[in-house]
């Protein structure tokens, strides 16, 4: 069976306020949430980062 993850949208907004104040940078930020995702076993992730995630894996090569 597939395992579905949601990135919740409470997180993705104190990722998206935190990175606007400077307090974190938001590109790593955002690719260690999805990663952790990944890692705990997800075959599909849900995010709201979806679009943001595509480019920064292109630019990646990967």
């Amino acid at each position: 069976m597939p395992v579905a993850a949601y990135n919740v949208s409470g997180e993705y907004a104190m990722v998206k306020a935190a990175g606007r104040l400077g307090w974190i940078d938001e590109g790593r930020v955002m690719m260690e949430i999805l990663t952790s995702i990944k890692r705990a076993g997800a075959d599909v992730i849900l995010t709201y980062f979806a679009k943001e995630a595509a480019r920064a894996l292109q630019e990646q090569g990967r």
